[in-house]
């Protein structure tokens, strides 16, 4: 009776929705520009004089423009942006100066030439409860919601955003809990199964509503009175054995330390694409027009999506607000990345194969290169301003990753003091040396200088980032704020979530 209430409201608010379209009148505002992602990239090229970008490298090592996976070629411009050192040539030498001066210069260059600006009139976000149920996941009692976060459009009605997230928290601990979000596909875990006298309820309501639609059916339920039309699903033993460690996901190893989760799906913020980059958030704080060379790219956006949850968190009372922290593993790890970097509400990230555009450093020339994100095919990722450092040809020269004032080891250094934990897994499995893990580590060693600065413990080793060396995988680098940890997986961070969450629970003075 629930589902099919849910269905009947689903389809007149569609009604409603499609009658609301009908009565705006578009000629009241700028016509959304539909460029295909060429179309677009060719356009920021013109408006930055660039007349000849460098491809981006092949991940085919029989190809002739391969990527490089030589130590040897890979550090063309070894020394790094000094991470200490204010742009006046001074040192940076407390705490009060890093947050009040060299902070602001990063997050200033950031935002410049990276990853792009957040426009101060980005609409407010309206969070509405589509579904509230008791759930078990892995015999563990949790409370699911299913939520919407409508952005105000009525400026331009023509783009609409409605970011989806889903909430997940246990039942069996005293709450409130801590919080890890998830980029990714929100789904509700699988439904629970209403008791026996609930069944009861709805198979009496159930036969009531059949017997007024057709009242032939009276004859058939008084043919068979015991006869229950609903049952309880077939697939759900509650009594099963729960499932073996090695079985779980992370979602369940969370749970099953007492942490909710979070999953929110990007897409439904900004779309990975160049060509939807006059739609979603960015499209509609720009009334479906092109960006600008400053403008915040997709990774900006999805940050920006991504805090607008939290706020919806700060008012949940299932949630300890100040425990919630950021995951990503891949493209979203560069968002994660991003979003702890510049979002200081966020307590702890896990940030995993992140590559360029994350955790890598950018001068690196290893797989993965700065001319594979100003490319066609990843450059809505970044600031228009990006592909500067892919340009052969154009108005103010030839530009390179070496040209850029800062370097993905101050992103990470942005997080501090925070927990922040950098994950990969070994290409073996499928983690891809094209990801560059030697120089996420060397980035990561380099952006401990400012952990300790800041009073915390970062990997324990020397901060000197072309020597250290990276350490074999499944070694435990998890003594301080700073952590690092290769597992034996592929693409992903799944096993490393069994060193993630004491790691997390221990820092942030959490018990079950």
């Amino acid at each position: 009776m629930k589902n099919y209430k849910l269905i009947l409201f689903s389809l007149a608010f569609a009604q409603f929705s499609f009658a609301q379209m009908a009565k705006i009148d578009s000629s009241k505002y700028p016509k959304i520009l539909v460029l295909t992602t060429q179309q677009d990239h060719d356009n920021l090229k013109a408006m930055l004089g660039i007349k000849n970008l460098r491809p981006g490298p092949s991940g085919n090592e029989s190809a002739p423009n391969y990527a490089n996976y030589d130590e040897n070629l890979a550090n063309p411009c070894p020394q790094l942006p000094d991470i200490l050192t204010l742009n006046n040539g001074k040192k940076v030498t407390s705490p009060e100066i890093w947050n009040s001066q060299r902070k602001p210069e990063l997050m200033e260059e950031f935002e410049k030439n990276v990853y792009g600006r957040i426009p101060k009139n980005v609409p407010k976000v309206t969070w509405t409860m589509k579904i509230t149920d008791r759930k078990f996941v892995n015999r563990i009692p949790v409370i699911a919601k299913e939520l919407v976060g409508h952005v105000d459009n009525s400026d331009y009605p023509l783009i609409n955003v409605d970011i989806k997230m889903v909430l997940v928290v246990p039942t069996n601990v005293k709450g409130p809990v801590p919080v890890l979000m998830m980029l990714g596909r929100p789904v509700l875990p699988a439904p629970a199964q209403p008791s026996n006298e609930d069944l009861e309820s709805l198979n009496a309501a159930f036969k009531e509503m059949m017997i007024k639609s057709n009242l032939e059916m009276k004859a058939i339920f008084d043919k068979y009175p015991a006869y229950q039309p609903i049952t309880k699903l077939l697939t759900l033993n509650f009594f099963a054995p729960p499932k073996p460690d090695e079985e779980l996901t992370p979602q369940e190893r969370l749970l099953a330390s007492g942490w909710g989760y979070v999953t929110i799906d990007p897409s439904s913020i900004q779309a990975d694409n160049g060509a939807g980059l006059t739609r979603g958030i960015i499209g509609l704080v720009n009334k479906g027009q092109p960006r600008k060379p400053e403008d915040w790219g997709s990774l900006r956006a999805w940050a920006w999506g991504v805090a607008r949850g939290l706020d919806y968190l700060e008012t949940d009372p299932l949630v300890d607000a100040k425990k919630v922290g950021i995951e990503g593993v891949s493209r979203y790890g560069k968002a994660a990345l991003v979003t702890l970097a510049f979002e200081p509400r966020f307590a702890l990230g896990l940030i995993a194969s992140s590559g360029k555009g994350g955790a890598t450093l950018h001068r690196r020339i290893f797989g993965e290169a700065v001319e594979s994100l100003t490319s066609s095919g990843e450059y809505h990722w970044m600031a228009g301003n990006y592909l500067k450092y892919g340009t052969e040809e154009s108005t103010f020269g030839k530009k390179t990753g070496c040209d850029m004032v800062v370097d993905s080891h101050e992103l990470i250094a942005l997080c501090a003091p925070r927990l922040t934990f950098i994950s990969y897994g070994i290409p073996e499995k499928g983690d891809s040396k094209w990801l560059d893990q030697q120089g996420s580590y060397m980035a990561t060693i380099a952006a401990g200088s400012v952990f300790k600065l800041l009073g915390v413990k970062d990997l324990g080793v020397t901060n000197d980032y072309m020597t250290g060396k990276m350490p074999p995988m499944l070694t435990d680098m998890l003594d301080g704020h700073l952590a690092w940890r290769q597992h034996d997986g592929g693409h992903t961070d799944a096993p490393n979530f069994k060193s993630f969450i004491p790691w997390a629970s221990k820092n942030l003075g959490y018990q079950k």
